[in-house]
């Protein structure tokens, strides 16, 4: 059984501890705490350099202390505090890179809210069930076979069809019901590749709706996005080998995952609201009556600082769009502020939880979107990497891994 060392603060009180041993057990996984005496929370306090007054911040430095020196056998890191305590946040980021600079353990960040439910934990220790447990899998470059991936997003739902490691067949649509979503382009990637369902060898699965298409379908892997995606990100953009940041801004939620060779070993996800999402986006863009598609353009036109948006809500950013749009700005200068506020707030709130490595690869159905493309590059100080087919990350992620299965 894998075991995630949890360093937390405020789980009991909160009332989600439970709901973080369900989320573990559901994959397969047990939580564990490494066992540390009052001597050794004085000592590792004392040398991490950081006295926090919360007794429960020193007790996760000394058990963080424990696994750097190899005292305590856990498998990977589980690092969680409330999102409202501001010195539990930088305690768990200090914590964060202490673990990765002197191990190799994969660690998921987390600022969890009160009435947390497991189903919303499920991706993270499905991830680091999946890193620890299929290493060699994910560290596949190549795809071979006959492959096809699925990827069932809250917004679109993609599919691709591979042949010894090239795409021979791609299509998205939105998403309506998850199955006939799936059948709808995984038939049309079919037809451009020229194949049919029962000459492909395995299909992957990932996406909201994974669990459902991978029963469907018989798919030989059913796998949770943040694994997925990282894999098909990293062979778009080429970028197999050495180290690489992938920022996937998706239509709910946003992922911010570091890898290694391929290979993801701290990643983080959600947000405080969809305020920094893709949705938004879509929100603003029906806002001024424009096609989502040409939102980026208008957006390039534009400039920001006529028109900002500071909201962390979606329904707060959308008062502050008919605020701006009640003053006289113009459509160009509002979707350009639309696009610089979801940038700035995957900076603040997923960028924070990992230490940027470069080249930064931007994917997901909103890196079309040239206007936060742009907005991205100029919050960060570097022009991200979209490669080709950058939407299709979670499809081509499914098909290459599948095939680790031939």
């Amino acid at each position: 059984m894998i075991r995630i060392a949890q360093l937390s603060c405020g789980t009991e009180y909160s009332g989600v501890q439970c709901e973080i041993e369900k989320a573990a057990h559901s994959v397969g996984a047990k939580v564990v705490y490494p066992d540390i005496s009052t001597d050794d929370i004085n000592d590792a306090v004392e040398r991490f350099g950081l006295n926090p007054r919360s007794s429960q911040l020193k007790l996760m430095i000394a058990r963080a202390v424990q696994l750097a020196d190899g005292l305590y056998d856990a498998d990977s890191v589980f690092i969680a505090t409330c999102f409202r305590c501001a010195e539990a946040a930088l305690v768990r980021n200090e914590l964060r890179r202490f673990i990765q600079e002197n191990t190799r353990l994969p660690v998921v960040t987390y600022s969890f809210t009160e009435r947390l439910k497991a189903a919303q934990l499920l991706t993270r220790m499905e991830a680091l069930v999946t890193t620890v447990e299929r290493k060699e899998i994910l560290a596949r470059t190549k795809q071979t076979g006959l492959t096809a991936g699925i990827d069932s997003g809250s917004t679109t739902t993609k599919a691709v069809v591979m042949r010894d490691n090239t795409i021979i067949g791609k299509c998205w649509s939105t998403t309506g019901d998850v199955i006939q979503s799936a059948t709808e382009v995984l038939n049309e990637a079919l037809k451009q590749a020229g194949v049919n369902i029962n000459e492909i060898e395995s299909i992957g699965t990932t996406g909201y709706g994974r669990f459902t298409l991978g029963k469907h379908f018989g798919a030989k892997l059913v796998q949770e996005e943040l694994t997925v995606n990282s894999k098909g990100a990293v062979w778009l953009a080429d970028r197999q080998k050495g180290e690489a940041t992938i920022i996937d801004i998706g239509g709910m939620d946003n992922k911010a995952i570091t890898v290694r060779d391929g290979i993801p070993d701290n990643f983080t996800m959600g947000g405080v609201c969809a305020g920094a999402s893709g949705r938004f986006l879509e929100m603003t863009a029906k806002r001024l009556k424009i096609n989502i598609k040409d939102l980026g353009a208008y957006a390039v036109r534009g400039e920001w600082k006529n028109a900002r948006m500071n909201s962390y809500c979606s329904v707060f950013g959308i008062q502050d769009l008919v605020t701006t749009l009640g003053e006289g700005k113009s459509f160009e200068d509002v979707a350009a502020a639309a696009c610089h506020s979801v940038a700035e707030q995957v900076y603040e709130q997923q960028l924070q939880e990992i230490d940027v490595r470069h080249p930064i690869i931007h994917v997901g159905g909103t890196s079309l979107n040239i206007g936060l493309v742009k907005a991205i590059g100029e919050v960060l100080g570097e022009h991200p990497v979209v490669p080709k087919d950058s939407q299709f990350i979670g499809a081509v992620g499914g098909a290459l891994l599948s095939s680790g299965f031939l």
